[in-house]
């Protein structure tokens, strides 16, 4: 067989273009073009390629994903696979590769100024000799990475003294926002390419997302939010927004290991089935959140089980969703919400997520970890995601302690991963880096007040476990009196005195809140499967409460026939 090239796509500083503006139209304009970039403008560019060598190229669907075209006369290319981060490619040959990436990057500059791609060949490779995917990894592994720490970092044309600024970017200012926003309810500002572009993106990016979500809801009823205003805040009340990142564990080993020891026709073949499984598992479990947030609404009110939220209206008639996708398709999923959603809807995501098969049906035992971070509706969204970012790194630390901890019961503990959520109210602002605010907030002599990272779900054969979501969610409604109608239980309903006292000599420890106990009159608090935490709300210089007070205002549980907590 003739000598090809493999080429990997890749993207750079994502969470920067995407969250550099605090309004949610660029945001969402912004996450549509990274989206394009690698998987439709990759797409068309290929066919592009094709048409102006007049060759054939080969772009995998559902029905094609066992064809592989390379290697035959008059084939200048086909799609491996675009999927975990990346879209690799086969060329005939290195001169069509590099053209392939000219035209690529040409578009990119024109339509998504300010987007950096980066794309690594590796030219001189026989498909059919069983390399394939060691040299895919070594570029995946090495090249790709080496290119992306090397990459000179863009330095745009700054203006003159007399130039205006983008209030986003800001870089040189070419326009107005006026044609792009809803000027009876929205502020005009001054606008930069890269604003302009991801402005006008947006109408293109939600008639996809309706089309994802197409039988979810109905769209003659309800819309996607375009404003954070919008996710349904409440004046007086409530007014704040969650940035939700969930992200896939063990990902870019299972892509790497996906397909070692077949052929090379069998690997990608492989390769191609795991990553049309994996943005399937991304897109049905987020169809799930919102089909659980449709069935929730009666009447314009999203109704809970502690509490319910008044869904915004537009001018033409229709409710708002408290709930917006910016990153979705594959294991990798970015969404904001309304603040008081923001747990609950990720606990749901994660556990959706652990649910899906791959297209022939079979389990994908795929799980997540995910950040969430709550704050004020207007706070600065590159900074709130920043936390987010630190915080999904914790709930992937918490993972590697899971399996240590549970080694004795696992036989294969290298590869055992669980779904862990980590989180953050941050009610009056951020200050410092998330180990800076938990060592000043939440370390005290006695130990950690909080109980987070926890589990999603509980692992069958460990009767040690405490920290995890059913637990949690068990003490945040006794404390909001939703048990009190079951004998035994602590009447704290309309007791929000008393709940908050025992947050603040929760801090003092177990022997000051043994005492604040007796005095009145507690039995002991909310269960836990640890017999010390209702005796004395500590367990192991760990807190089993204070978490559960702290998110009191800031959980709605849904309901759902299939949402279970407890």
């Amino acid at each position: 067989m003739s000598k090809i090239t493999v080429t990997v796509l890749d993207t750079t500083g994502i969470q920067d273009y995407v969250f550099s503006s605090n309004r949610l139209r660029e945001n969402i304009g912004a996450s549509y073009l990274v989206s394009q970039a690698t998987k439709e403008w990759a797409e068309t560019a290929l066919q592009d390629l094709g048409k102006e060598l007049k060759q054939k190229v080969h772009i995998p669907t559902r029905d094609s994903l066992h064809e592989i075209h390379i290697g035959n006369e008059n084939v200048a290319g086909e799609i491996v696979y675009a999927g975990g981060g990346n879209t690799v490619l086969l060329f005939a040959n290195a001169e069509y590769a590099k053209c392939f990436t000219q035209i690529l990057s040409t578009r990119v500059l024109q339509e998504a100024p300010g987007l950096n791609i980066v794309a690594v060949h590796h030219q001189e490779f026989e498909l059919g000799k069983g390399e394939f995917k060691k040299t895919l990894n070594q570029l995946l592994e090495k090249d790709l990475a080496k290119k992306k720490r090397e990459r000179v970092a863009s330095a745009p044309l700054l203006g003159l003294g007399v130039t205006a600024t983008c209030q986003s970017t800001q870089l040189p200012a070419v326009n107005t926002s006026e044609k792009y926003v809803d000027t009876d309810e929205e502020d005009i500002y001054l606008i930069s390419r890269e604003s302009e572009a991801k402005l006008k993106a947006v109408p293109k990016a939600n008639q996809r997302l309706i089309e994802k979500f197409a039988g979810t809801f109905d769209p003659e009823i309800y819309d996607f939010p375009r404003r954070t205003d919008y996710l349904g805040r409440a004046e007086g009340e409530s007014s704040y927004v969650a940035i939700v990142h969930a992200d896939g564990n063990g990902m870019g080993n299972r892509f790497q290991k996906c397909g070692k020891g077949k052929s090379d026709r069998d690997a990608i073949i492989e390769m191609r089935k795991l990553s049309f499984s994996v943005e399937d598992a991304g897109i049905n479990a987020l169809r799930k959140v919102v089909k659980i947030i449709h069935q929730s609404i009666e009447n314009g009110e999203l109704i809970g089980e502690i509490s319910q939220i008044s869904l915004k209206k537009s001018k033409n008639g229709k409710y708002y969703l408290p709930f917006r996708p910016l990153v979705y398709g594959g294991d990798d999923v970015i969404f904001v919400c309304e603040g008081r959603l923001g747990l609950e809807l990720a606990a749901i995501y994660l556990r959706e997520f652990e649910e899906q098969k791959d297209i022939e049906g079979q389990p994908l035992n795929l799980t997540a970890r995910a950040g969430i971070c709550v704050v004020k509706t207007h706070y600065p969204f590159a900074r709130a995601y920043q936390l987010v970012e630190e915080l999904y790194g914790t709930a992937k630390k918490f993972i590697k302690e899971e399996r240590e901890r549970l080694k004795d019961f696992l036989e294969d503990s290298d590869n055992y991963y669980c779904s862990s959520i980590d989180w953050h109210f941050a009610a009056s602002g951020v200050i410092g880096s998330l180990s800076e605010i938990r060592q000043r907030e939440y370390e005290v002599s006695s130990g950690n007040m909080i109980m987070r990272p926890i589990r999603i779900k509980e692992h069958d054969e460990d009767d040690d476990q405490w920290r995890t979501w059913s637990n949690f969610i068990n003490v945040v409604k006794h404390f909001n009196g939703y048990f009190d109608d079951i004998e035994g239980n602590e009447p704290w309903k309309d007791r929000r005195n008393k709940v908050i006292a025992l947050r603040e000599i929760l801090r003092q420890g177990s022997d000051k809140t043994k005492q604040f106990m007796l005095a009145y009159g507690i039995k002991k608090l909310p269960n836990f499967p640890k017999d010390d935490l209702p005796k004395s709300g500590w367990f192991e210089k760990r807190c089993g409460y204070f978490d559960a007070i702290e998110a009191m205002d800031f959980y709605i549980g849904l309901k759902e026939d299939n949402n279970e907590h407890l």
